[in-house]
């Protein structure tokens, strides 16, 4: 749920009236009554409540099917903000130009110190790191920490984690709770300090070229680099009981760095959790979506795995765009000022234009014929 009743009783004390969709937020444990007692008021007809918004908030891109166009149920002139990934959603982008909305994107917004209360990326990608270590613990036929028990030593499962941002270096600090032996790697070499201060052991190669694309994001690496580093995965994943794969590009696309050959060369009973599936996958073999064996490996790369913690993964996205819209707020009313870091960022499409330079970028390659509606 975009919004909870804690975000919408400190909208309204800022001067807003605040709707909510009725139902919406029954999956996530917060009722309507709740939402009432914070001071909103429950609309049953969707229509209607988007095309009487100033301002929607969302969690993904509008949903644009024949029985719910959300898009041209909102009015022109109306801001929207959400996690709207517009590089995987390039059509949503051209009707929300052409409909006239301002659209804001959470993850198009600069990671630094001032953002961080809005960064929807970070917030998810904590969950995501969390509970992808727990789903291989669940799956792995072995004790994640060492046992000295009457009937011998267990030795401390191994686990390797590949990515070390926000979602890897949860599941290290969730792994090394859990007891396990953790390895951590990261084309960034800047962040083996952090690595190695939640009890992780780093390993990485030499890089000829910086892969650091600067925000907290890596950039995709030279063909020599992956070359060296194929080499020190297929290393590590020889020797590893559980991998836990979470490198995306600029935060968003999934390269593809563990092949089919890799995976061959694994234990039998090991377990890759693919956290880039929403991006695409890291691993050749994933399914996204669901499970398969190969060679006696599972590999189990599961989608949108913040869904799965609905409670609080929507009250930490709430506050992330109750900070946003707060932050943004003067005199009751919220403006959008296109010189501030944090707006220029994250803006994607006002006044029929796309502004956001990688999606228009990414428009004109997919031949959608500039950035004007």
């Amino acid at each position: 749920m975009a919004l909870v009743p804690e975000s919408c009783k400190k909208l309204a004390q800022a001067g807003f009236a605040v709707s909510v969709e009725s139902g919406a937020g029954e999956a996530a444990n917060y009722p309507d009554e709740a939402y009432r007692e914070a001071g909103a008021t429950v609309e049953s007809n969707p229509a209607d409540l988007l095309g009487s918004a100033d301002i929607v908030l969302r969690i993904n891109a509008p949903a644009d099917a024949a029985d719910r166009s959300e898009i041209q149920w909102m009015r022109p002139g109306a801001v929207l903000l959400g996690s709207l990934m517009p590089l995987r959603h390039l059509e949503a982008v051209r009707a929300l130009a052409a409909r006239r909305v301002t659209a804001f994107s959470t993850d198009a917004i600069p990671r630094t110190t001032r953002a961080q209360a809005m960064d929807t990326l970070s917030s998810m990608a904590n969950i995501t790191g969390y509970k992808g270590v727990l789903l291989a613990a669940t799956e792995l036929g072995k004790y994640f920490p060492m046992f000295m028990t009457a009937a011998g030593t267990v030795f401390p499962a191994r686990v390797f984690v590949i990515g070390a941002a926000v979602a890897g270096l949860q599941a290290i600090a969730t792994a090394r709770r859990l007891g396990a032996n953790v390895l951590a790697t990261d084309v960034r070499p800047e962040v083996k300090e952090q690595i190695e201060s939640l009890g992780a052991k780093y390993v990485g190669v030499e890089l000829k070229e910086n892969a650091s694309a600067g925000g907290g994001y890596a950039r995709e690496l030279s063909e020599e680099d992956k070359a060296r580093q194929r080499e020190m995965l297929v290393e590590q994943l020889a020797i590893s009981d559980v991998v836990i794969t979470t490198a995306l590009i600029g935060g968003v696309f999934a390269p593809r760095l563990v092949t089919a050959a890799m995976v061959r060369r694994m234990k039998p009973g090991s377990i890759i959790v693919d956290l880039g599936a929403d991006g695409g996958g890291n691993c050749e073999l994933s399914r996204l979506g669901g499970t398969v064996v190969e060679n006696g490996v599972l590999i189990i790369a599961p989608l949108n795995l913040p869904a799965t913690m609905p409670t609080h993964a929507s009250l930490l996205f709430s506050r992330n765009l109750n900070a946003f819209v707060q932050m943004f707020t003067k005199e009751k009313a919220f403006t959008i000022d296109l010189s501030d870091d944090i707006q220029k960022g994250s803006i994607i499409t006002h006044e029929g234009e796309v502004l956001h330079p990688k999606t228009n970028e990414a428009l004109q390659t997919a031949g959608a014929g500039g950035s004007r509606s």
